[in-house]
């Protein structure tokens, strides 16, 4: 497939790097849901359930900025067509699971960052502490923190859907998957 019809070889590093970090990130809040802290805590010792999380905050603030560029480097160049081109119904299910995954990939680690602010926990980024975004307010952090959860549940749906229609395209052997494949 000519090269026109794929993205830049940035935007697929940037698209792959961020599922890995995206997949870890829910793997730890599945964690987090299912043991707690004190179940954390028992399997991993005070030092490990806070490094556990340290590095969650981490790559998620990592998720955030890889994020915005990804978006600048999409304004910055458009999609490559699609070739062949897609359905209305394709292109409209494919365009509003890429809007979704945006938003939440852009929402969730600022809302998470303010879930851990409101909540009076240190905003970390590999070692370094940042500004929270506002104050303590325990009440409104254990509310974000909630929809923090609801958040990464509603970004494994939308991935669930976005890696099955690739894998639609990839047994079709239609060259979709070429746009964003990294070889």
């Amino acid at each position: 497939m000519a090269t026109t019809n794929r993205y830049t070889f940035l935007q697929r590093l940037l698209h792959w790097l961020i599922a890995l970090l995206v997949f870890g990130l829910l793997m730890a809040g599945l964690g987090f849901w299912a043991l707690g802290y004190e179940g954390l805590k028992g399997l991993l010792g005070d030092e490990g359930v806070n490094t556990v999380y340290m590095l969650h905050k981490s790559f998620g603030i990592l998720v955030l900025l890889l994020t915005i560029l990804r978006l600048v480097l999409r304004f910055r160049t458009p999609p490559p067509a699609y070739d062949p081109p897609l359905g209305l119904i394709e292109r409209l299910v494919g365009g509003g699971i890429h809007l979704l995954l945006y938003v939440f990939l852009i929402g969730l680690p600022i809302g998470g960052w303010i879930a851990t602010a409101a909540s009076g926990y240190p905003i970390q980024f590999f070692g370094m502490t940042l500004p929270g975004i506002i104050g303590e307010n325990k009440e409104l952090g254990e509310m974000m923190f909630t929809y923090h959860g609801i958040g990464g549940l509603i970004v494994a749906v939308l991935l669930l859907i976005h890696i099955a229609a690739g894998l639609k395209h990839w047994k079709l052997k239609d060259g979709i998957m070429t746009r964003i494949s990294l070889p």
